[in-house]
């Protein structure tokens, strides 16, 4: 029994040493200077393992139409990791999941302005949410999806 012991214990430890050592991933958010949001939305990207380049601007609709975003998608920042689209307040674990996953898409959006959603967290209440996936014909798909809470 010690060494099925010691053998979990080593797997932990391993298991613990690599996410630790794990080179964070590089994102690029673009977004408003007055956006209070977008700010939380970095914070919870950097706590999650990602090396964010934040880069303020007067206005992100030029990002957004050069990147295809669907209108009906739009929200008040945009990112883009390893070639993908982020628009939105899409957690870092569905970030992750797409660049693991490599779905033949343009990227994911969470549209408007969700409440609970990393960014636009307001207590112990959240709102159901999807995280979609768009593509270059703007078909969507869920990619995610979050349930309420109060």
């Amino acid at each position: 029994m010690n060494f099925l012991k010691a053998l979990i214990l080593t797997a932990l430890f391993i298991s613990n040493a690599n996410a630790e050592t794990q080179k964070p991933v590089d994102i690029t958010v673009y977004r408003s200077a007055s956006c209070g949001c977008c700010g939380k939305w970095l914070e919870h990207l950097k706590a999650n393992n990602f090396n964010v380049t934040d880069k303020v601007m007067g206005d992100v609709l030029p990002i957004k139409q050069s990147h295809s975003i669907p209108e009906n998608l739009a929200s008040c920042h945009t990112a883009i990791v390893d070639g993908y689209v982020i628009e939105g307040h899409v957690p870092a674990s569905d970030i992750m999941k797409l660049l693991k996953s490599k779905p033949k898409v343009l990227g994911l959006a969470v549209p408007g302005m969700v409440k609970g959603s990393p960014g636009m967290e307001m207590g112990e209440h959240k709102d159901a949410y999807d995280v979609v996936s768009f593509d270059k014909d703007q078909k969507t798909a869920v990619f995610s999806s979050y349930e309420a809470s109060k």
